[in-house]
């Protein structure tokens, strides 16, 4: 089941909020924004139709991140996302946020995510990766 995809893109502007006193973006807000980008490859409909109709979501098993450089008030990121299905019922996600101009991702981070259902139960991802070309997903 090795699905490969060519990375997605999401914009993030850096905003005050999100720095800490130092003014660089505090940490732990990059798993928002590495959230953010992953719920746009999957279609944030497609998540809210996943839960409300057929009871699954999804839940990070693993995290991992690594912070390379700063990144501060006022610049904009571009958060890169590829996925891989390791199997039916895990996918990975291997993401980066680079700034504009520089010839390194600011933070690396890979996350493993498995599907479960309301009862915390493990269950295989239904959706299904359509069209390789345009990166899209489709439920059955």
């Amino acid at each position: 089941m090795d699905i490969q995809t060519s990375p997605y893109h999401y914009n993030v502007r850096i905003y005050y909020e999100d720095t800490d006193h130092t003014g660089v973006v505090y940490h732990p807000n990059f798993l928002k924004y590495f959230e953010r980008a992953r719920e746009t490859v999957l279609g944030i409909e497609n998540l809210d139709l996943l839960w409300k109709t057929y009871g699954l979501g999804f839940a990070v098993y693993k995290a991992e991140l690594t912070y390379f450089d700063g990144v501060g008030f006022g610049e904009m990121l571009t958060i890169h996302t590829r996925y891989d299905l390791e199997s039916d019922y895990r996918v990975n996600w291997h993401q980066e946020a680079w700034k504009a101009g520089v010839g390194k991702p600011a933070v690396t981070a890979n996350f493993q995510h498995v599907c479960l259902d309301r009862a915390k139960q493990l269950q295989p991802i239904p959706f299904h990766h359509a069209d390789a070309a345009t990166n899209t997903w489709r439920l059955p």
